[in-house]
């Protein structure tokens, strides 16, 4: 009799269906600086594909051109101290590199994860072309932060993590 119950109990629970991980996400992307934490630009809106992660963004008020577009290692938008000073965004360390590549080679290559496509600004100002990830999903982001360049991006080491320069925007993800 106990075997009975205990095979109906089972059977049922196999028809409740699992809770559905969390795949999709909202951020908030703010301006940064060497002196903190500035006003919000926009949103990106963070989601898994079969194809990998897909950021939307919905930005306004970059300049226009190609930016790069990375994922820091550390939870925070804060600026730190470097060499010459205080550096914007430095408080969300560098590039995302869990494997220890050790280098800078792109979204689709063997370098650092963190590594997204270019974020491309229209000239207007506005940024709305999807980013793609193929490397990532939304539960690797936690406790990270995506941050916004001043310039474009090599995908190579030459110049240094891809010339990017500057960061000038920063989204923190939550843990």
């Amino acid at each position: 009799m106990i075997q009975g119950v205990l095979a109906g109990l089972v059977a049922l629970l196999l028809l409740v269906p699992a809770p559905a991980l969390a795949t999709d996400l909202q951020l908030e992307l703010r301006r940064i600086d060497a002196t903190g934490v500035g006003d919000p630009i926009g949103s990106l809106s963070l989601r898994d594909t079969p194809g990998g992660l897909e950021i939307q963004p919905a930005l306004a008020g970059l300049p226009p051109g190609e930016h790069g577009f990375h994922l820091h290692a550390l939870g925070s938008c804060e600026p730190g101290m470097g060499e010459a000073g205080p550096v914007a965004g430095l408080g969300a360390g560098g590039h995302w590199d869990p494997d220890g590549s050790g280098h800078h080679d792109g979204p689709n290559g063997n370098g650092h994860r963190g590594d997204l496509s270019r974020l491309i600004v229209a000239a207007d100002g506005r940024a709305h072309e999807a980013v793609r990830a193929p490397r990532l999903q939304v539960s690797d982001l936690a406790a990270k932060a995506l941050i916004v360049h001043a310039g474009g991006d090599t995908y190579t080491d030459t110049p240094p993590l891809g010339g990017g320069g500057a960061r000038i925007a920063c989204a923190v993800v939550p843990a």
